[in-house]
């Protein structure tokens, strides 16, 4: 385990588990600007898509202590590949707090909230599902119906069935992604005319509520991308 920038130093060792097909788990913290105050040098931006682009390793990045519950249990009984957990530094509210039998997060993302005729489709993971449910509240507050899509493991989920895929995915005219890191990887699941919220520079050293508002990572800032696309 470590700080999630610190992969970078790792990464030939999580590569081979990979290639050996090992089942390795890598508890990766501190994974955003979220961080805070130690800045940029230890706020990880490009890591979850350069993790996730190396194949047979499985990239969770849980919502909260229920999907971390979910992914670790995933990752315990796959025996022939590797994992990496990405969690937070900073506290979140719980995006789930009914009891579901099933392991949702097994299959990569799922529906977390739910809207019928949705306008707009709202995709994030970790930190970033609570940012999403906000913002779906305020779109649902102006007349615009959206749901949301935790989307905890990208492997997991584009391991599944096509009419799965298609399902989470909707058809929603609006399709916005939230992550505090880079878009790449992103558009397999909004496509490039979807928007992105998220980084495109290294991050700053200030609180991470600060952090969040001067790059953008916004509530606010996913409602006036979607009102802005429907426009």
């Amino acid at each position: 385990g470590g700080f999630l920038i610190f992969s970078d130093y790792c990464r030939p060792s999580i590569r081979l588990a990979a290639l050996m097909g090992i089942r390795v788990i890598h508890v990766l913290t501190h994974d955003s600007i979220g961080l805070g105050e130690d800045g940029p040098t230890h706020q990880p931006v490009e890591h979850m898509a350069a993790l996730r682009a190396i194949p047979n390793l499985m990239m969770f990045r849980p919502a909260d202590a229920t999907e971390t519950v979910e992914c670790w249990q995933v990752a315990l009984e796959t025996k022939d590949r590797p994992s990496g957990i990405a969690l937070t530094r900073q506290n979140l509210i719980p995006a789930r707090t009914d009891y579901e039998e099933r392991n949702l997060c097994a299959q990569g993302a799922y529906e977390l909230v739910s809207a019928s005729d949705a306008k707009v489709s709202i995709f994030a993971s970790g930190s970033e599902v609570e940012i999403a449910i906000k913002a779906q509240q305020q779109l649902e507050a102006k007349g615009i119906p959206a749901r949301v899509v935790s989307v905890p493991c990208f492997e997991l989920f584009f391991e599944q069935d096509a009419a799965y895929q298609e399902a989470i995915i909707g058809n929603a005219p609006v399709k916005i992604a939230v992550e505090a890191g880079i878009r790449q990887g992103w558009d397999a699941i909004i496509g490039s005319t979807g928007t992105f919220i998220g980084m495109k520079s290294f991050g700053a050293s200030g609180p991470a509520k600060e952090l969040y508002k001067h790059f953008g990572i916004t509530a606010d800032a996913v409602v006036a991308a979607a009102e802005a696309k429907l426009a």
